[in-house]
C-alpha cells in the first residue's frame, strides 16, 4: 500500500514536465526532505501514519509547490536549449565551408542574392552563438537568484525560436539562388543540417515556454 508520501511525490511528478535528470533531483530532494520531516515526527511521538501527514502538511500543498519547481525546470529546460542551439550554429562554417563538400562548389560565378543572404546568416548565427552562450551562463545564474529565474527561461525560449525560425528561412534562401551543382541537392543539405536541427531547437524552446508560462 502507498504512503502519504509516497502518493505525494507521484502526484508532484505527474505535475511536473520537463527535464527528465533534474525533474528526478528534484523529485529525490523532495523526498528526503518528507523523510527527514516524518522522521522528525515521529520522534515528537507521532506513529508513522500521521508522522507522513504532517510532514506532508508541512511541506505545503501541491498548488504551491509546483510553481517553484515548474520555474526551477523551466531554467534547466532554457539552458538545455541555448546548448542545442550553439551545438547547431557552431558546426555551420564547417557543413558550409567553400569548396570543402561537392554541396558546396561553386563551378564558376556566384550569385549577388546567395552572396548577400550568406553574408546575413553569418552575421546572425554569430550573434546567435553569443546569445546562446549567455543564455546557458544566465541560466547557472538564475537556478541562485530568483529575479533572474523569472526571466530568463522566457527570453531564452523566444530567443530560440526566432533565431531558428530567421536561421532557417535564410538557409532555404540560399539553397534556392545557390550555383552549386544542383538546388535538389541544396535543398536536402539544408534540411539535414540546418532546417531540421532547428526544429527540434524550436521544439525544445516551446517546452521551456510551456513551463515559463506556467
Amino acid at each position: 500500500m502507498s504512503s502519504t508520501v509516497d502518493e505525494y511525490l507521484t502526484g508532484l511528478s505527474r505535475a511536473l514536465p520537463g527535464p527528465r535528470r533534474r525533474k528526478a533531483d528534484l523529485l529525490a530532494e523532495a523526498r528526503d526532505h518528507l523523510t527527514d520531516a516524518t522522521e522528525a515526527f515521529e520522534a515528537g511521538g507521532l506513529d508513522r501514519p500521521a508522522a507522513e501527514r504532517a510532514a506532508v502538511a508541512d511541506f505545503g500543498e501541491l498548488a504551491e509547490v509546483v510553481p517553484g519547481y515548474r520555474a526551477e525546470l523551466a531554467v534547466s529546460q532554457g539552458r538545455r536549449t541555448a546548448v542545442m542551439l550553439f551545438l547547431v550554429l557552431i558546426v555551420q562554417p564547417i557543413v558550409w565551408q567553400e569548396d570543402a563538400w561537392s554541396w558546396n562548389q561553386d563551378p564558376d560565378a556566384g550569385n549577388p542574392l546567395n552572396d548577400l543572404l550568406q553574408s546575413t546568416v553569418r552575421g546572425i548565427g554569430m550573434l546567435t552563438m553569443a546569445g546562446a552562450a549567455l543564455a546557458v551562463i544566465a541560466a547557472g545564474v538564475g537556478l541562485r537568484h530568483p529575479v533572474v529565474r523569472e526571466h530568463v527561461s522566457r527570453v531564452t525560449a523566444v530567443f530560440a525560436i526566432v533565431s531558428s525560425t530567421i536561421i532557417s528561412l535564410i538557409s532555404v534562401g540560399m539553397a534556392s539562388t545557390g550555383t552549386h551543382a544542383g538546388m535538389l541537392l541544396g535543398y536536402s543539405i539544408v534540411s539535414g543540417f540546418v532546417v531540421l536541427p532547428l526544429l527540434v531547437v524550436g521544439l525544445q524552446a516551446r517546452r521551456c515556454l510551456r513551463l515559463a508560462r506556467a
